[in-house]
């Protein structure tokens, strides 16, 4: 059984001496307690800490009434597991490695969550996945910006691109973008490079496509090394815009010569498709 089971939620309603109980909880050991309306609500690790709370509560005022309620016994390290669901965007499938079990790996990203960005929860990676599947070419070579857990550079090489680079400045996330690449099979074909993009970008040129899943600040001060990386028949796609962001974007696009092919919107973010004018 887990530490969970022995917690107890104590919801104290404090009659006539409202500040005396709430000052007896904490000197009696509470680390925290949430005020309502009418009540006071704290939460302790054991039966034997909420009787000591109760008793203090009481003591502080007669006319105080506590009722007690013991915490289900949840296992945190297996519970949140239940948030991460499987993504299906077109013809591609994101999934976590407990969902994979029936799922055709030729069109699915399996991606373990760790502490890098990307397992297909987030609006701005579903976004360049259905943008990047209108994009791709068979044999195309591609670079991915701000990679993350490469789950994009996955995507490309399942899209049919001949070689990505997953460029990723944080070193905390290249091993689990590492760990992914290879999980899915795709480790000829995609190689995760710790780095700035800017830099880096040069190095790899030309490339037909870009992906770059970054804040928009970062996105319009790499736009000069994007025009500068790209093949003539290239295309980029740009997310990690918010949509109240669109407008300004769309001006210091034009102002860079590039031109809109394509958006995609979802909840309060914004990709693009973009091409040099």
């Amino acid at each position: 059984m887990s530490d969970a089971a022995s917690w107890v939620t104590l919801r104290v309603f404090p009659g006539s001496q409202r500040e005396a109980v709430l000052a007896a909880l904490f000197d009696a050991g509470a680390q925290g307690v949430q005020e309502l309306a009418d009540s006071l609500i704290t939460h302790v690790p054991s039966r034997g800490a909420a009787d000591a709370l109760s008793a203090a509560a009481v003591a502080a005022s007669p006319d105080a009434r506590v009722e007690t309620e013991a915490l289900p016994d949840v296992d945190w390290s297996v519970q949140w597991k239940q948030s991460i669901h499987a993504q299906t965007l077109g013809a591609l499938t994101v999934t976590p490695p407990w969902l994979a079990a029936d799922l055709d790996p030729a069109t699915t990203i399996v991606i373990d969550p760790g502490m890098a960005f990307g397992t297909g929860e987030h609006a701005t990676t579903r976004g360049v996945i259905r943008l990047l599947q209108r994009v791709i070419r068979p044999g195309d070579h591609v670079a991915d910006l701000g990679a993350g857990s490469a789950v994009l550079a996955i995507a490309a090489a399942k899209l049919g691109a001949a070689h990505v680079a997953a460029i990723e400045l944080d070193p905390d996330a290249i091993g689990n973008a590492e760990e992914n690449v290879v999980r899915n099979g795709v480790s000829d074909r995609v190689t995760v490079i710790e780095g700035d993009a800017a830099t880096l970008l040069a190095l790899v040129a030309p490339v037909r496509v870009i992906t770059a899943n970054i804040i928009s600040s970062v996105l319009i001060e790499l736009l000069p090394s994007l025009a500068l990386a790209l093949s003539d028949d290239g295309r980029v796609i740009l997310s990690g815009i918010l949509f109240t962001e669109r407008e300004d974007m769309l001006r210091e696009l034009s102002d860079s010569g590039w031109g809109v092919e394509e958006e995609d919107q979802e909840d309060a973010w914004w990709s693009t498709t973009i091409v040099r004018r």
